[in-house]
């Protein structure tokens, strides 16, 4: 299996558990891992051979918009199934941390799924 990769993309959004995280924005470091098989589009060196960066972006942005999530397991899970619906993919690796939770750790969960 091949993997496209993004690390570190920084998104913003009101998720938490607690009250108190509803207040204003936070910000969340995701990083994808999709497979995908790159055969073609190494070959042919088209976009529209492989899956977009672009794509893999906006849906994360688009989860981190839409409907409040009480927890990083659910905003995974809903990034990983988007991926696998709307994309070639048929692996995905979704990481997520909360940077700004604690003063000395960062809490985060790593999901893995398949089509």
């Amino acid at each position: 299996m091949d993997y496209l990769t993004i690390t570190s993309l920084a998104v913003h959004g009101v998720h938490g558990h607690y009250p108190h995280e509803w207040d204003a924005e936070q910000e969340f470091d995701v990083s994808l891992k999709v497979g995908v098989n790159t055969r073609v589009p190494g070959r042919s060196d088209k976009l529209s051979d492989t899956v977009d960066y672009d794509r893999l972006k906006a849906i994360v942005e688009g989860v981190f918009a839409g409907e409040k999530k009480y927890l990083l397991e659910a905003l995974a899970a809903s990034i990983a199934s988007t991926i696998l619906r709307d994309t070639p993919a048929r692996e995905v690796t979704v990481s997520i941390e909360k940077k700004s939770v604690w003063p000395n750790g960062v809490p985060g969960v790593t999901i893995t799924r398949h089509a």
